[in-house]
């Protein structure tokens, strides 16, 4: 038995796996990894173009970012959260400055250790500033996490089926998904029809969301992912998110703003809501912030909403919220972020990339739809109409993509591609931010290659 036979087996045994996916069979084992690369135990490299659901923007085991966690582990390792380190207060001081100088708000920064957690502080911080109000708008095809109250609003139910509610479930809005838009219309004349759909909800008390007399709404908060992440990397048209806007703040229902996956220039801003022209009530974020090592995530919200008069200490509690290795970590990634122009960057290789993935799509028909937003990109995977989904090959394309034997100037490679979208017919493009030109070229020539086998035999 080889080593990775044996390990696969004691997993089999030993592991859970309530706790993760399997999308090969058997999977994949990595025992390296470096930039855009991963590599496994017989150290074949793999080009990344997903960096663990963006949460590695800035590489795999970037050397500055390392070197600042190892110097907090031989300073001040760990400390509980009831004192106080300097790192944090830096940290938090750092993210509020650059939400204050963006918009113009003032706000503070509440910490904790994953996604999901922040996503629960963020539902209990809108229900206590909206007098406990449980409702929630949220979009369909969104993910905001697994535990509880996020699957709550998550709009897969599969995530729920097995666990029944401890909370109402939000109610699920269509995003403007317009390479399928649900209603029917077209991009270029629909006058942001989905919008108006929306405001009709508040034009009459008959239709259960709002009293007119009152002048109040059942609704708190309407939890959105301005380009949606496992949602497909759905990118909604210019002046969606300012008309909803304005219909929120007309019946005085707060924006929160889930930038987990897309915040720190992802989405070519340091939040991806700034490329849409609205301010958001309430922030979350995580992943890429410590770029995967010891993670930190948290919230940022507005002033009214979490002095600790209306938010008082001991509203939620983590023991590891703002832990001194994860902040160190945090505090040098901003750093790094302000001193690099990233808004930049993102832009110029997003372009070159979906260039080239624009092309890719006039030679197979297969792609039905390319799309992008900084380094955000999205192939729609398609039958050979070009729009009915065809999951069942992207499936395919993944598991060559795996074999580490795509071969490119005499060298082989594997290639990480990410499935994601509302009929997991997408393949989310998310590389590192620091990609090279070479690198976006040699991943050109994979996908080539890729597309060339699953397509071979089919009218291209």
């Amino acid at each position: 038995m080889t080593p990775d036979e044996e390990i696969l087996k004691d997993e089999a045994k030993y592991c859970s796996f309530g706790d993760t996916v399997h999308y090969l069979e058997p999977p994949k084992i990595f025992a390296r990894c470096e930039g855009s690369f991963l590599y496994d135990t017989e150290d074949r490299p793999y080009l990344d173009l997903q960096m663990w659901y963006s949460a590695c923007n800035f590489g795999y085991a970037n050397p500055r970012l390392n070197a600042a966690l190892k110097k907090q582990i031989d300073t001040l390792p760990q400390l509980a959260s009831q004192y106080v380190h300097k790192e944090k207060v830096e940290l938090a001081k750092g993210i509020a400055q650059r939400v204050e100088k963006t918009w113009n708000m003032k706000g503070r920064v509440h910490f904790n250790v994953g996604g999901s957690q922040s996503i629960e502080d963020a539902l209990k911080l809108v229900r206590n500033a909206c007098g406990g109000k449980s409702l929630m708008f949220a979009f369909e095809g969104g993910y905001h996490g697994r535990t509880l109250g996020a699957s709550a609003i998550t709009s897969s139910y599969r995530y729920r089926r097995r666990y029944g509610h401890f909370g109402e479930r939000a109610q699920f809005v269509p995003f403007p998904y317009c390479f399928r838009c649900p209603y029917g219309k077209k991009r270029e004349d629909c006058g942001l029809y989905c919008v108006d759909q929306f405001a009709r909800l508040f034009d009459t008390e008959y239709y259960g969301v709002w009293d007119a007399k009152a002048g109040a709404a059942e609704f708190a908060a309407f939890f959105v992912e301005a380009i949606q992440g496992t949602g497909g990397y759905v990118i909604p048209p210019p002046g969606y998110f300012e008309k909803l806007k304005q219909i929120l703040e007309a019946r005085k229902i707060l924006l929160v703003d889930d930038e987990i996956q897309m915040g720190f220039y992802r989405a070519g801003k340091f939040w991806a809501i700034e490329n849409f022209n609205v301010k958001p009530d309430v922030i979350v974020f995580g992943k890429a912030l410590t770029n995967g090592l010891n993670p930190i995530a948290g919230l940022w919200a507005r002033e009214e909403l979490i002095n600790p008069e209306i938010f008082p200490p001991g509203s939620t509690h983590s023991t590891f919220s703002s832990n001194p290795l994860g902040t160190a970590v945090a505090l040098e990634t901003l750093k790094l972020m302000s001193e690099t122009d990233y808004e930049t960057l993102t832009r110029e290789k997003g372009a070159y990339l979906l260039d080239n993935l624009r092309d890719l799509k006039r030679r197979y028909r297969i792609i039905g739809d390319v799309d992008g937003m900084g380094m955000a990109l999205r192939m729609e995977i398609c039958a050979d109409d070009g729009y009915t989904p065809d999951k069942a090959i992207v499936d395919r394309m993944v598991d060559e993509a795996m074999k580490a034997d795509l071969e490119v100037g005499g060298k082989r490679y594997g290639l990480v591609l990410d499935i994601g979208g509302y009929y997991k017919n997408v393949i989310t493009l998310a590389p590192s931010l620091d990609i090279t030109y070479e690198e976006i070229d040699l991943a050109m020539q994979l996908l080539d290659q890729l597309f060339q086998r699953v397509t071979r035999g089919r009218t291209s």
